[in-house]
């Protein structure tokens, strides 16, 4: 059985066999060295000319880059870097000799890269934050399970928005009804706690929004959560656990990949609750401070949150927004009739918003009003004030955007590195 590059720690002074691509050859005379990585992971091969058969010889002095191979050899330390291990080749074989490679050692434009993204993420940045992302997922797995989170799937055709219908993906194919591809699947996550208690999703969903900004993706990944007998100011500190363990995670076992995208971890390092905090009119006092001419009422802009956001060493939640700027099912103050009890958890660095939430509105009539106030087909959402109607209860939930979070963690200026195939306004291949 072929052993994987991840565990040579344990197989020092061992002779395994690993399969793989070549990622670069250099050649010195009577010695080739390969570097070859095989998914878990990159090792130097060492193939001396007076150690292996013509064969192997001729194998080694033939591959090119993303040739594929097969290598057998004694696993060593590396002479002169500690921690970091090599293979001295008995035998190589070449599987496939790689044609020409287009994503040379040269420099590429974003364009050039994107149209060849299939052949993009075999690159070492590329490979570690796939990586990345997917310790972000399991570790949020990890969490609501440990938490008494039930994973519930809610569908991608819905008949409704959350938010309106003017940034959706409308589907013809239901006849004379509209349908359109989900933005969240919040609302149906709202009636499933009334089974389980407490649950969450995560899977892809889009937005049709004429976006062309950093931290925007028409088809993007999402997690909402949603929990009964969780208010406001709980719902933050559920927020707060969660990044605190993802980040932990992404730390303890993805120190490599962060090395290999060159991120700074001290400022992940600091990412512990609580969490700053600041009220929307605190956040609009202090940008007028810093120049901004934001109103007073006014949502923050990503220019804002990124102003803001380089104040802090670690995430700062927003909270109490203008009724005015948000969604229909968030509720209002009892405090300010005219703010609603949600907030925005922004991350440091300039990143931005990586999660939302809110406590909902869990009364009927006033539901009902909100619906209508937002000019929302009330028709469409029955099933939802139903929800109101049997046993109601005080519950809040959140959502974060998988990409922004990886971009954030690994220290990415556009979220579209963060996703293995991105869909953009302007961009529907490969």
């Amino acid at each position: 059985m072929d052993s994987l590059i991840s565990t040579f720690s344990n197989l020092v002074d061992q002779e395994v066999t690993i399969r793989g691509w070549v990622q670069h050859v250099r050649s010195s005379g009577s010695i080739v060295f390969l570097q070859v990585r095989d998914g878990s992971g990159f090792v130097q091969a060492v193939a001396s000319k007076a150690l292996v058969d013509e064969a192997s010889w001729t194998a080694a002095t033939s591959a090119t880059m993303e040739s594929s191979v097969e290598v057998t050899g004694l696993v060593a330390k590396h002479p002169k870097q500690p921690g970091v291990y090599e293979l001295q080749v008995t035998r190589i074989l070449l599987l496939q000799r790689a044609e020409e490679y287009p994503l040379g050692k040269k420099e590429h434009g974003p364009d050039f890269l994107l149209d060849n993204r299939h052949l993009w993420l075999r690159a070492p940045s590329q490979w570690a934050v796939q990586r990345v992302r997917d310790c972000i997922i399991r570790a949020t797995y990890e969490w609501f399970h440990q938490h008494d989170y039930v994973k519930i799937d809610s569908p991608i055709l819905t008949p409704s928005a959350c938010e309106g219908t003017t940034e959706l993906f409308e589907i013809d194919y239901f006849g004379e009804r509209s349908a359109y591809l989900s933005q969240s699947g919040q609302l149906y996550l709202e009636a499933a706690i009334a089974s389980v208690g407490r649950c969450f999703d995560f899977g892809p969903v889009f937005r049709a929004e004429k976006s062309k900004t950093r931290r925007h993706l028409i088809e993007f990944w999402m997690m909402d959560a949603e929990a009964a007998f969780v208010d406001h100011e709980q719902n933050m500190k559920i927020q707060e656990q969660l990044i605190e363990h993802i980040v932990s995670k992404v730390l303890t076992e993805c120190r490599a990949e962060l090395t290999i995208l060159e991120r700074d971890v001290k400022p992940l390092e600091n990412v512990k609750a609580p969490f700053y905090r600041l009220t929307h009119a605190e956040a609009i006092s202090k940008l007028h401070e810093l120049g901004s001419d934001i109103g007073d009422m006014d949502d923050l802009g990503a220019d804002d949150e990124t102003t803001l956001t380089k104040l802090y060493d670690k995430p700062l939640f927003i909270e109490k927004y203008p009724t005015a700027v948000k969604a229909f099912y968030m509720k209002r103050d009892p405090q300010d009739e005219t703010r609603v009890l949600n907030s925005d958890l922004l991350a440091p660095e300039g990143y931005g918003e990586i999660s939302g939430g809110s406590q909902r509105e869990d009364n009927y009539d006033k539901l009902l009003e909100r619906i209508r106030e937002h000019n929302l087909p009330v028709e469409a959402f029955r099933w939802y004030l139903d929800l109101r109607k049997y046993g109601s209860v005080t519950h809040s939930g959140f959502g974060y955007g998988l990409e922004r979070i990886v971009a954030w963690i690994c220290g990415l200026h556009h979220v579209r590195e963060t996703i293995p195939f991105p869909r953009l306004i302007n961009r529907l291949e490969p």
